[in-house]
This record gives C-alpha cells, structure tokens and sequence, in this order.
C-alpha cells in the first residue's frame, strides 16, 4: 500500500476574482462566438484561453507569452475548479497564445467582439452613459519598420526618434472606461480617425444627443459635421489653422476690449473652497458645411456656440515660456561675437552673422519680439616683411582684420506686450445648445481629459507594459495592443464599480494604505484593490485515500472588496472544497 504523502501549493492572489469579472460578462462565451475553433483544434476554447492570459497578465504585469505556460502548470487545479474544464499547459503554449493574437488582429472579429463586450458592460453595471472622449496615443519601439509595415515615424509625445504605432481610442465619461480601439500605422494623421470612432461608439451606445469630447485635431470641419449629421453632439477647442487664427486674434481683440463681460469659471478644491480656475465668455455662431447625400450636394446649417476661455493657470505657463525663450535668444545672440582671445572665433562677414542670428531667433520663436544691433570693427596692424630687425628703411605691410560684433540685443516691448495680451486664450466649440451646456459646464468638462490619458499611462506602463512591445509582426502588434485594451477595461470597470458603490453607501475602506492602514479612502485604484489579494495560496495534500484542499483564509478587507464587486467569498472558498 502506497502510504506516501504529496503536497502542491498553487499561487493563486487575485487571479480567481478577476476571471470571475470576466465570467460576469461572458468574456469567453463572447470571444468563442467570433472566434471559430479549427477541426482539429484540442483543449480549451480561445475564449477561455483569452480570458486565462488576461488574468494573468493583470496579476504578474507581464503581457509576455512565455510565461504563461509555466503559471498555468502551478495553477492548474485552481483553474479547471473555476472553469469547470479540463486544463493542460499545453493550452497555454507560445504557439497557441500566437494564434490567439493572430486571430485578435483580424478587424472585422475585433470589432465585433469589441462591440459585444461594450454593450454587456453597459447592461450588466447598469450605466446610462452620456459623454464619449476620443483621443489618439502613440507606443514606441525599436522596430525596424519597412514597407506597408505599421511601425512609422510620425509626431509622438514619447520618443519622436523611434517608430511607433498608434492607437486610437473612445473611452466613456467619467470613468475612461474603453470602448472602442483602432491600432494604425504611426505616420497616420489624427484626423481621420475621429469618424470611424464615433460610428463605431454608435453600434455599442443606441439614441441620440451623446456628447463627443476631443482635443482640437476633432474640430476638422468634416468630423463636426458628421456628428451633427448623426444628431449627436461635439465639444473641442478650435485648432488655429486657416481663417481660424485670424478669428481668433478678432475674438480676443473684442475681449480685451471689454466688449463682452467676462464671466468666472469655478472649481472646488480639496477643501471645498470654491476658486476660479478662467474666465471667459460665449456667442452663438451660424455654421455651414456642403455634404453629399443621395449622390446630391446639400448645405448643411446649424447653431454652434463659441467659448472664448482663458486660463490663468495657462496664461502663466505660457508667459513663463516666453520670458525662458527671450532670455535664452538674446544669451545665444550675445554669445556670437565674443571678445577676442585664443580660441573664440570671430564672424568677419555680416551675411554670415545676420544668417546665424536670424536662425536663433526663428528657432526660439521671438522674430520681431528681440532685434539686436551690430558694428563692424576694424583692426590695423603693420609689419616688416621678410626676417630680421626692423629700421626705418625697411618695408612693411598693412595687415587689417575685421570682425562683427553684436552691440546691442533690444526687447521690443510693444511686440511683446501685444502677445502677452493673447496669452491663455482658447476657443472652444459645441453644438450643443445654451441651456444644456454652459460656458462653465464646457470647461470642466473638456478639464477631465486626464480620465482617458489614464488609461493611456496604463497600458503603456505598469501594471500592463505595452512599452517596451515583446512581439514584432504586424499582426501579432496589433492582436496584442487588443488584447491589453480589454485588460484596461477590466481594470477601469473595477475601479469605478468599487468607488460607485462606496459612494452609495457613504462608505470608506481602511487598510488599502501601508504606511497609514487606518485611513480610510473612498477612490481606491484598482492596483491599490488586487494588491490587497497578494499571498493568496491553495494548498492541495494529497493521501492515499483522499486529497485535502485549503486555501489562504480571506480578510475582512477582502472580503468586502469582493462584495463592492457584487462577488461573494465563494469565489475562493470554493477552491479548498474537498
């Protein structure tokens, strides 16, 4: 008789609660209906698969394939009791998590997948949603590029010396929940991007009178019009391009004239003390665009507000630009004709001085707000020719070196005054009429932009790491920056049904903080929430005739996590059932 005793613990923390999200809203019941399996394919359905590398990578912050296979070997009981399915490493395998992100990149699967997984977080949290923001994001990696290859030179905020990829991205207010995603090639401009994601926002969210928010490149005026077109409604600053830049010079012009009232725009602090964050004023504007309908030309009209704003917060960080670039202009300026000495070289030619000042004035963008004066000097010296003493019979030559020196760098104070007097100005456009949004309403609303450059920091940094990028084909780039979008959902739709919940029942959770466990918060992160599930074992003894299970008994804290999530204990305790 085979008396021997076995014990396997398997590392389980917050990997069980976060599949049990997934299983909520039929993450892999929605993936295996646009995910065909092959006749030959064996083991687990690529929605399970998917769900499984998800969990994964949200509890080791690793969207590397190779791992995962080792993990599923540790943790396999604990996922077949959750799955209910038979589980092998090999389901797992780098080759087959490949075929997974192949099959992830095909976009017509993506954005039908992506469309039923936005619709049943709608119903299922029950969110009736009202604003849409759209904004573009750039990821960067050393990839070689190449013809028709995704990975392109373009204007990037990250590193604007490697290529990049770009990523389109409509996410929900006020949570920066995603809802749709579109990867293209990182030369591709923004603008047209923003009419793809507001149709595909409208296969996901029914009715009309939804507010679309987006930086100034969504001001295009083709992207408004189709909004209008659509009944929806837009709010974004203008771009200064075209007429736009003269307008914009008339409409503060009027300001600064005080042709309107200015009115507050206020904000609360963290102490409740109301301040005033801008001020500004509005009008009403008659718009007009020429569409196509019906193979037909149409001129389509409609009302459009203007909100002159302007921000003492901007105002001072663009005047404190100014006053660095006029300081850093005229040092350079100064410092091109130096004084004479070993090693400073002198400029003899005026072209070449007027050339090379021209080019830092232009560079530090201060022509016309600095000039600066120059002479040219002249320096005669005589000397014998040929070797010896000199006398007064001997000859001599004339030897005259010039050289140009900068006399004088002049601020123009008129110039300057005139900018400084458009500083901390913008113009901000919404169809949307005056008595559903106001000047100050407008304002805080676009100041919320920080919720989807959330998300942003997110998939780019930790826990996700989509920089740097560990996979290189095309495909595989774009099946992977998928996949890692919907980790972003899950980790944004936890962290808004957690604070949701705890402002319902005026509630505050105490020991999410190390150094001060007895304070209480109610706007927990969601990394703050699964680190709270770190050292969670299941411990399985296996005797001749019978195996035992236990698991990490859970905290209060924990507990109640799971019940904000609308989960129960059973999610762990039915692991250690014997």
């Amino acid at each position: 008789m085979n008396s021997e005793i076995a014990i396997t613990t398997e590392r389980i923390d917050d990997f069980a609660f976060l599949l049990e999200v997934m299983i909520l809203l039929g993450l892999p019941g929605l993936v295996d209906q646009h995910l065909k399996r092959h006749g030959l394919h064996q083991g687990l359905s690529w929605g399970w698969i998917a769900a499984i590398w998800l969990a994964h990578i949200l509890t080791e912050s690793d969207h590397r394939k190779l791992p995962v296979r080792a993990w599923v070997r540790q943790a396999g009981e604990t996922i077949e009791r959750i799955t209910g399915m038979t589980v092998d490493e090999l389901d797992c395998t780098d080759d087959r998590l490949t075929l997974l992100l192949r099959r992830l990149s095909k976009p017509a699967t993506w954005q039908a997948r992506e469309t039923e997984l936005g619709r049943n977080i709608l119903r299922v949290y029950e969110m009736k949603p009202k604003q849409v923001r759209l904004d573009p994001t750039t990821v960067s990696g050393y990839h070689a590029g190449g013809e028709d290859s995704l990975f392109e030179f373009g204007h990037s905020k990250d590193d604007p010396s490697l290529r990049q990829v770009k990523v389109m991205v409509a996410a929900l207010d006020p949570l920066g929940l995603p809802l749709v995603s579109q990867v293209v090639a990182g030369s591709t401009a923004d603008d047209p991007l923003y009419i793809p994601a507001v149709d595909r926002v409208l296969q996901i969210i029914e009715g009309v009178g939804l507010l679309f928010v987006g930086d100034s490149k969504m001001s295009a005026q083709d992207t408004r019009t189709h909004i209008q077109r659509l009944n929806q409604r837009y709010l974004c600053p203008l771009a200064l391009t075209g007429k736009m830049a003269e307008e914009m010079s008339q409409w503060i012009e009027a300001a600064n004239r005080g042709d309107f009232a200015l009115q507050p725009v206020l904000v609360e602090d963290e102490q409740g003390k109301r301040k005033q964050l801008a001020q500004g004023y509005g009008f009403e504007r008659m718009v007009s665009a020429e569409i196509i309908a019906d193979d037909r030309a149409e001129v389509q009209e409609w009302m459009e507000q203007v909100f002159m704003v302007r921000s003492e917060s901007y105002r001072q960080t663009l005047q404190k630009g100014l006053d660095g670039r006029l300081q850093r202009a005229t040092d350079k300026l100064r410092a091109l004709t130096p004084p004479p000495g070993r090693g400073k070289r002198q400029i003899q030619e005026e072209g070449e001085l007027t050339q090379a000042a021209d080019a830092i004035l232009k560079a530090h963008e201060v022509a016309g707000l600095l000039t600066y004066t120059f002479e040219r000097q002249e320096k005669r010296q005589t000397k014998y020719i040929g070797r010896g003493r000199g006398n007064a019979e001997r000859p001599t030559r004339q030897i005259v070196t010039m050289r140009c020196q900068i006399t004088a760098v002049v601020r123009q104070e008129e110039a300057i005054t005139a900018l400084q007097k458009t500083f901390g100005w913008r113009a901000y456009v919404t169809n949307t009429p005056a008595e559903q949004l106001t000047l100050e309403q407008a304002v805080l609303t676009y100041r919320d932009e920080w919720l989807i450059e959330h998300g942003f920091h997110r998939l780019k940094g930790a826990p996700l790491s989509l920089d740097p990028l560990f996979v290189k084909r095309d495909d595989q780039v774009v099946g992977l920056i998928n996949l890692l979008s919907m980790a972003v959902r899950f980790l944004t739709l936890i962290e808004f049904v957690v604070r949701r919940k705890l402002k319902q029942n005026q509630e505050k959770l105490t020991g999410l903080i190390e150094n001060n466990p007895k304070k209480g918060i109610d706007n927990p992160t969601t990394e703050r929430l699964l680190k709270t599930f770190d050292n969670l074992t299941l411990t399985i003894v296996h005797l001749p005739d019978q195996t035992i299970r236990h698991i990490t008994p859970l905290s209060p804290l924990q507990t109640r996590i799971l019940e904000l999530l609308g989960l129960s204990a059973a999610v762990y305790t039915r692991l250690a059932e014997n």
